[in-house]
């Protein structure tokens, strides 16, 4: 994640709204790939003052205070490329529900970042990809005046990922119940991010892999046509195998190869965005990675500093992983899927004289 500059020289970060130096609005703009002070032009049309173009807010940032990016002047308001993945938003009447979906929005932004760093292709059902990406954001059935409470099957929201929707539990942005989930089942860390970062890596299983590239894929994370509620029957029951560190980064990852490859997936995203954020924070770590190997060894390097300093401050380590060689192995396979695809993005973007710049 790179840091931005407002006019006045102050620096701006992805999640701003103003500059808190002068005061300015702020906001991303699409056309520069950047968060970038606005001038106001009258009527929610703003100018960017990083590359002049004429925008609009997002229906969500100037109506609902949720988003901060903007759009391309157009007839009309409109949601932005975010926000219109949304098929379900949390129910605002409930208390609290609107500063969840704020920490829900942010982290989803964060992912398409990264997304798009890395140059992979997603979108929603305008885009022609199959099957195209949407979101979900809902919660448990609640009764009385319980926010949080054990619920019956019928009436509990699972996070997770079904034919592109991914769907996630309200929840999760409530940070006592995500700390006490995490205690409960053994994590190591458990944040809104690494949800997204999961998720749509099942996501990318079925746009990039499915009956593509299924033989290759199994011969690492064996069987994807497993039966999955038979392998989770009896992950919940038996538990993880004894040897598990040694071929996993994660005792969930050993229930089916899918959940292997999407966590596999998560951690590649959580490697290649903090190497990114340290590299533009002017952190140097040597010349750019070419393999996921390398990229594992910068992690790790940097990971040793600043597992070092949480454990000054009593925080939890910012590098928990162990990652051993197969599991860099499966890495390498991920880093192949990406590097093909963000390839042919290119080329047919190319082809089609998309202009647009690159985060």
């Amino acid at each position: 994640m790179r840091v931005f500059n407002c006019t006045c020289g102050n620096p701006l970060f992805f999640d701003n709204v103003t500059c808190t130096a002068c005061g300015r609005w702020v906001g991303w703009c699409p056309c520069c790939a950047g968060i970038s002070s606005l001038e106001a032009l009258g009527e929610d049309r703003w100018r960017c003052t990083t590359c002049d173009s004429t925008l609009l807010s997002c229906a969500n940032y100037a109506d609902e205070g949720i988003c901060n990016r903007m759009i391309p002047e157009a007839p009309g308001p409109g949601l932005c490329d975010c926000c219109a993945l949304n098929e379900t938003i949390p129910d605002l009447s409930v208390e609290g529900n609107r500063a969840r979906w704020a920490r829900l929005e942010a982290a989803k932004r964060r992912l398409i970042y990264a997304l798009d760093r890395l140059g992979l292709p997603w979108g929603g059902a305008e885009s022609g990809l199959e099957p195209p990406l949407s979101f979900s954001f809902m919660g448990d059935t609640l009764k009385g005046d319980e926010v949080w409470r054990s619920a019956g099957p019928e009436e509990r929201v699972y996070t997770g990922h079904a034919g592109g929707h991914i769907i996630i539990n309200i929840a999760e942005a409530d940070d006592a119940e995500r700390a006490r989930l995490r205690v409960d089942l053994g994590e190591a860390h458990r944040t809104l991010i690494g949800h997204f970062r999961h998720e749509v890596g099942h996501y990318y299983w079925d746009l990039l892999i499915k009956g593509q590239d299924e033989a290759a894929f199994a011969a690492l994370f064996g069987d994807p046509n497993e039966d999955y509620a038979a392998a989770m029957e009896r992950h919940y029951a038996e538990g993880p195998p004894p040897d598990w560190q040694q071929r996993y980064i994660s005792a969930y990852a050993t229930m089916h190869a899918w959940e292997d490859w999407a966590e596999t997936w998560a951690l590649y995203l959580d490697i290649a965005s903090v190497l990114d954020t340290a590299g533009a924070l002017g952190v140097t770590l040597g010349p750019p990675a070419d393999t996921a190997e390398a990229m594992v060894r910068r992690y790790q390097s940097l990971g040793l500093i600043l597992n070092e300093l949480n454990r000054e401050m009593g925080l939890l380590d910012f590098v928990p992983e162990v990652i051993n060689q197969p599991v860099i192995e499966k890495l390498e396979y991920v880093h192949g899927v990406i590097s093909r695809a963000a390839h042919a993005r290119a080329q047919a973007r190319t082809q089609a004289g998309d202009s647009r710049l690159a985060v």
